[in-house]
């Protein structure tokens, strides 16, 4: 694929991240994307950010462009190859079908923005993103982290998966005999990864 003057491959992926706990995976998907030269629209939920700050030793800084530049500078971002979005930036690419990227990933994907997605609402520009990769026929991976699944997550999941969303939960196995939690946090982002076709060597697939 061709690269742009800024020395990143042409494809965007959008990246949302939501109040569900689990912020390591995310910031973990975040910084292989960047590692992978893809071109990275960022979205945090308020709850989210909570989340990064419990969760984690980041503390992000106040406003958009300090956040921008902090993740940029921490994940080893290329020239504009991050750019993070407001929540009500309606006039940003991912909220119209004729620019959005061609995959979007919500990872962790709390319960309620996995019932927002399957209802449609787009009270903001997480959910108004994926409404657009559902009714556009894109990738859309959602990486629900949330136990036990009620009846109204396990209705809204099969909801969203016959809409061709595709579910990738926060359960990591085993098998690689994991010796770290960063092990742990790998082999899901490293299934992301692979679904969203992207060379990854952060995890052996089975049988390698």
């Amino acid at each position: 694929m061709n690269t742009n003057p800024k020395g990143y491959t042409q494809e965007t992926i959008t990246l949302a991240m939501t109040g569900a706990s689990g912020a390591q995976y995310g910031l973990r998907l975040l910084q292989c994307l960047l590692a992978a030269d893809k071109k990275v629209f960022l979205l945090l939920s308020s709850a989210a950010q909570i989340v990064i700050r419990t969760e984690t030793n980041i503390q992000l800084p106040e406003g958009l462009e300090a956040q921008q530049a902090f993740l940029a500078e921490r994940y080893g971002a290329k020239p504009e190859q991050l750019q993070l979005l407001s929540k009500e930036d309606w006039f940003s690419p991912v909220a119209s079908g004729s620019s959005s990227p061609a995959k979007m990933i919500v990872c962790p994907a709390s319960g309620g923005t996995l019932s927002a997605i399957a209802c449609g609402a787009s009270n903001n520009l997480i959910e108004r993103a994926a409404d657009v990769a559902l009714k556009e026929r894109r990738a859309l991976i959602l990486v629900p982290r949330e136990a036990p699944y009620s009846e109204i997550h396990l209705e809204n999941m099969l909801k969203l998966t016959r809409m061709g969303a595709v579910m990738i939960p926060a359960s990591p196995g085993f098998y690689h005999e994991p010796k770290s939690i960063e092990d742990l946090i790998d082999f899901v982002v490293a299934r992301i990864l692979d679904q969203c076709g992207i060379d990854q060597t952060i995890m052996p697939r089975w049988g390698e």
